[in-house]
């Protein structure tokens, strides 16, 4: 039999190959040069790429033994995901490879910013000695102010720990007792912009953190404040910072993220009070190195048929075959929870029911934090950095099982607790012939809904003309209502109904009806990528 065919189309570290091992043919090509990498990707079971490399549409399609797509690094902005699903590949990337990279180039701008060390340099290297005109800020003794406390803002956050500093932190996805226990004091946005002598930036990219550290918040913070932005480009408005800096309002900043990437040309480039790299987080010998191992080590699973804990698209690997075909349904129900608690839960348990409960449905747990922090970050979830995030969040997951199903041959349910006691659940089962995935009860309220790509859920005082209501909210907002539920426990008490729809939900349409019905709950859950 013929080895399987590992193309590797950028250089990687000499590991990658050593962790590959000897059980492939390894080709390699010059994946940025367009017509050598779509006549060599052809016949290869997988390739291996960093960020030159673009595996879209039309290499997917020319790619006809294709299985996997292995990105060494983070982020995929070169890699078609959705494409790559539809083909059926397989596509993986390294989640941790660069964290401890990243947090060191943080610390770094931070030191850098506060004690002028690039513009000293560049004046000395220009004959000038300007010793008073460069005078900085020590550290020690300081507020430090981490925005995001998750696995990268915790490592500065202990790194920094060392430098005799009070540390504060604001993430509205942690539990201050976990954030205790790190020696780091949660607060809200607000005080943290008026209290820390430096703000150290580490949150996902997301519609809700784009311009979080804009003009307003830039209002807020000491004019001795050191900022730094070492996480995405756009989190902190560029134009706010630049005009702060330049009017005295901020003392001096760190960048190494932009907008817009490449970025050569900048307001920010202008101020000698600012310290500037190209995106430089996950460029050491070392975060390279484990990318490449870590993707190896993927590939190697990938091929045997294993389960891939780092894969971003599609669920596989040493699984019971009965218990296999829940993983997707899981991972939704994950989702579906986050969305009904409106937040990180304080506990997570997944309660598996009926025949299947006798055979190791461990990978169920992972299944549910995978969809529970799916909609959180920006970053893609495996199933390896979804029990760190659980950790990191200080969420107790547990699972139970029990071969008592009365309704249902088997059914799963995801159970989530928040912090001040509120309680959210939603289970599902699989059914017919066809493995068709349905919800069959949310919060105690029972229901038979196949799922959707599109869901919504309403949770009201149970009266007349509430139906009718939805129905002409969502024909205003051109949304076409593909099903419908009610579930009421009795008559004239609280009802829920859910929404299977043909598309998403604009969030004001969701505040229209939650103000026009009373709603106690409503929320909406796109699963069109789970």
């Amino acid at each position: 039999m013929s080895k399987p065919v590992v193309l590797i189309a950028e250089e990687l570290s000499p590991a990658t190959i050593e962790a590959l091992g000897p059980d492939f043919e390894v080709r390699h090509c010059d994946g940025a040069d367009r017509s050598q990498l779509l006549s060599s990707i052809v016949d290869v079971d997988a390739i291996l790429v960093r960020s030159a490399t673009q595996v879209d549409a039309e290499a997917l399609a020319a790619a006809t033994k294709l299985k996997v797509v292995a990105r060494a690094g983070v982020g995929l902005d070169n890699v078609d995901v959705k494409a790559a699903t539809q083909a059926g590949v397989m596509v993986v990337n390294a989640p941790t490879s660069n964290i401890g990279s990243a947090a060191e180039l943080a610390v770094a701008l931070l030191l850098a910013a506060a004690r002028n060390i690039p513009q000293a340099d560049a004046a000395l290297k220009n004959g000038q000695w300007k010793r008073s005109k460069y005078t900085g800020i020590e550290v020690a003794d300081k507020v430090v102010g981490v925005v995001g406390l998750g696995r990268i803002g915790i490592l500065v956050a202990q790194r920094l720990a060392a430098f005799g500093v009070e540390l504060i932190a604001y993430d509205p996805y942690v539990q201050p007792a976990r954030a205790a226990q790190l020696g780091v004091r949660m607060v809200e946005l607000d005080e943290l912009l008026t209290t820390a002598d430096f703000i150290t930036v580490h949150l996902p990219k997301t519609p809700e953190t784009v311009g979080l550290i804009g003009a307003e918040a830039l209002t807020k913070v000491k004019p001795s404040v050191v900022i730094v932005n070492a996480a995405r480009g756009g989190i902190v408005d560029e134009t706010a910072l630049f005009e702060a800096l330049r009017d005295g309002r901020v003392h001096s900043a760190g960048v190494d993220v932009f907008a817009t990437e490449p970025c050569t040309d900048s307001p920010l480039f202008t101020l000698d009070n600012v310290v500037v790299t190209p995106h430089l987080g996950a460029s050491t010998d070392e975060a390279q190195e484990k990318a490449g191992i870590a993707v190896a080590k993927s590939v190697r699973l990938a091929l045997a048929g294993e389960l891939v804990p780092d894969a971003v698209n599609v669920q596989g690997g040493s699984v019971p075959e009965d218990v296999r075909p829940f993983l997707p349904l899981v991972e939704k129900l994950g989702r579906i929870a986050t969305a009904l608690a409106a937040g990180i839960p304080a506990t997570v348990e997944v309660e598996v029911l009926g025949e299947i409960s006798d055979q190791d449905t461990a990978v169920l747990e992972l299944s549910a934090l995978k969809g529970l922090f799916a909609d959180l970050s920006d970053e893609p979830v495996s199933y390896v950095n979804a029990p760190l995030l659980a950790t990191e969040k200080g969420v107790d997951v547990s699972l139970s099982s029990s071969p008592d199903s009365p309704d249902f041959k088997n059914v799963v349910r995801v159970k989530a607790a928040l912090a001040d006691g509120t309680l959210v659940s939603v289970a599902g089962t699989l059914a017919g012939t066809r493995q068709r995935e349905k919800i069959v009860e949310v919060n105690g309220f029972h229901v038979d809904v196949l799922l959707a790509e599109h869901v919504a859920f309403f949770t009201y005082a149970d009266r007349p003309g509430v139906v009718g209501y939805l129905g002409g909210i969502l024909a205003d907002a051109n949304v076409n209502i593909a099903g419908m539920q009610v579930s009421r426990r009795a008559e004239g008490e609280q009802a829920l109904v859910v929404l299977t729809i043909d598309e998403a939900i604009d969030s004001s349409v969701v505040t229209q009806i939650v103000a026009g019905v009373g709603a106690t709950t409503g929320c909406t859950v796109d699963l069109i990528d789970a």
